[in-house]
């Protein structure tokens, strides 16, 4: 086809009116689209984090330069089991040698990651004994630098499941320790740590609860109890207050499944620091020693005690020339403070009695047939542990307990009893041989191998003895004094308050 100057002007000109039309209605319609948009509300302005419960940022900012990831390898020596076709020579000449597994010792290695917290700005690190136990080489790695230490233990303790370590470095960010004493359930608080090897993180709740003991996860338990997630990885972290203040070291949970139930537990601080400063002075954690057989004060044992309350310990036994009965104290008596800390069950006694300093002199308040006493005594150092081993004994022939202590049976004593329990020579009763378990003494905790030296606050030198102290007891409780080894090295008197009612059979 052929174009002429006309053509081509009037093709031009079309296609001008054509781009301005398109022009003004894309205007139009743009015109339009802004002013039929929702009327947004725009605010580019940072959130107040200095509002309280707004953001817990700035806490995070003020603790999280001092909690560390910690990184572990160990050697595992394995021994693999011999295919058993090898100990056969008809079949062994058919294996080349290289493929013959001859059962020699092989090495693996082991890594495990956990976290940690800086305590101290010369590198002192606290952390949980489980992280770095039986580690060949421990790593510490601080978020935000790209520069790994190498950790040296300084000490650990498994009985409270806490260890020091030491990282050649200064002017580190070390974090703030709190009075865990002070913590109140229902205290906001965060857990901050390197869980499953994410990097560090953070997760915030409560505290559930205080002095958590009884869980046999260490020897010494005062646990925090909180719902911030936990998981594997934030063993050793920190688990710090609203003010970024360290009150606790993450150390496990209670969980069915392994993952975090909302059931977390930390060490508190003053009982982990009370370790390090141990640790980093002695080499070695030293614990106060009293030399008493403690024991928890039921409502049955409040009454015979003459007590206001079930508040308290109460000492089955004194272990002769202890720091206890230099000091004057006695078995029934009841302690209900050291140092002014009320003591209100066994558990919380041992706490606090292995926290005194060996050869430091602590005021004891206890209440003595129903009047309070105060001692000072001169704290000994705990000696060592020992396996316990609670095998059962042989006993005499036995004798049926008629009355008051329905379904227990009980015989003297002979030298094979006592050889087998290491009786001391002083020590006389009746061995308890056999008790029911559907009986008021099973219930008191009453058990096999206890030897009853008092009844009523009566000595008992024989069977004879036990049963008719029980045919003359009456009120609704009896007071059942009894001798029972707990292990190879420990042993002492305790008391039980037993109903004193028939059951229905």
């Amino acid at each position: 086809m052929k174009l002429n100057s006309r053509s081509l002007f009037s093709f031009g000109l079309c296609t001008v009116i054509l781009g301005a039309a398109v022009v003004l209605a894309v205007s139009h319609l743009t015109s339009w689209a802004r002013e039929n948009q929702p009327a947004f509300k725009v605010s580019a302005t940072p959130v107040n984090r200095e509002r309280a419960g707004t953001s817990y940022a700035p806490v995070v900012k003020k603790a999280a330069p001092s909690v560390v990831n910690i990184f572990t390898s160990r050697t595992i020596k394995e021994r693999p089991q011999m295919n058993p076709l090898m100990n056969d020579p008809f079949f062994r000449q058919f294996i080349p040698p290289q493929y013959q597994d001859n059962g020699r010792e092989r090495t693996r290695k082991e890594q495990s990651l956990g976290s940690g917290v800086i305590v101290s700005p010369d590198g002192y690190v606290l952390t949980a004994n489980h992280v770095v136990a039986d580690a060949d080489e421990i790593k510490v790695a601080i978020p935000g630098e790209k520069k790994e230490f190498t950790a040296r233990v300084v000490g650990k303790d498994p009985a409270t499941d806490v260890a020091v370590l030491k990282i050649q470095a200064s002017g580190l960010a070390a974090i703030t320790l709190a009075d865990s004493e002070q913590l109140e359930v229902g205290d906001v608080v965060l857990a901050i740590g390197n869980p499953f090897g994410l990097g560090q993180s953070v997760s915030m709740g409560i505290v559930s609860a205080l002095g958590r003991s009884g869980l046999g996860f260490n020897g010494y338990e005062d646990f925090i109890q909180t719902d911030a997630a936990i998981n594997k990885g934030n063993s050793g972290g920190a688990l710090v207050d609203a003010e970024g203040r360290l009150v606790g070291i993450n150390t496990a949970i209670i969980s069915p499944s392994g993952g975090n139930n909302g059931i977390g537990l930390a060490v508190p601080i003053n009982l982990a620091r009370s370790v390090l400063e141990r640790l980093v002075s002695n080499g070695k954690v030293t614990r106060g020693y009293l030399g008493i057989m403690p024991q928890d004060v039921d409502a049955g044992l409040a009454r015979q005690f003459h007590l206001p309350d079930q508040n308290g310990a109460l000492v089955g036994d004194v272990v002769v020339d202890s720091p206890a009965a230099l000091a004057g104290l006695k078995a029934g008596d009841v302690i209900v403070s050291i140092n002014a800390k009320e003591i209100t069950d066994a558990n919380g006694l041992r706490l606090t009695a292995s926290q005194c300093l060996p050869g430091s002199a602590v005021n004891v308040k206890l209440i003595r047939n129903g009047q309070p006493k105060n001692f000072t005594v001169t704290v000994g150092e705990l000696p060592g542990f020992a396996n316990s081993s609670n095998g059962p004994t042989e006993a005499a022939p036995d004798r049926t307990m008629n009355d008051a202590l329905d379904g227990v049976t009980v015989g003297d004593v002979d030298g094979q009893i006592r050889q087998q329990l290491r009786l001391p020579a002083t020590v006389r009763g009746a061995i308890v041989t056999d008790v029911n378990a559907d009986s008021n003494s099973a219930d008191a905790g009453l058990r096999p191998n206890d030897l009853i030296v008092e009844i009523n606050r009566q000595p008992v030198a024989s069977s004879d003895d036990a049963v008719r102290l029980c045919q003359a007891a009456r009120g609704e409780q009896i007071l059942v004094k009894v001798w029972r080894r707990f292990d190879e090295t420990n042993a002492g008197t305790r008391y039980l308050s037993v109903e004193n009612t028939k059951r229905v059979k």
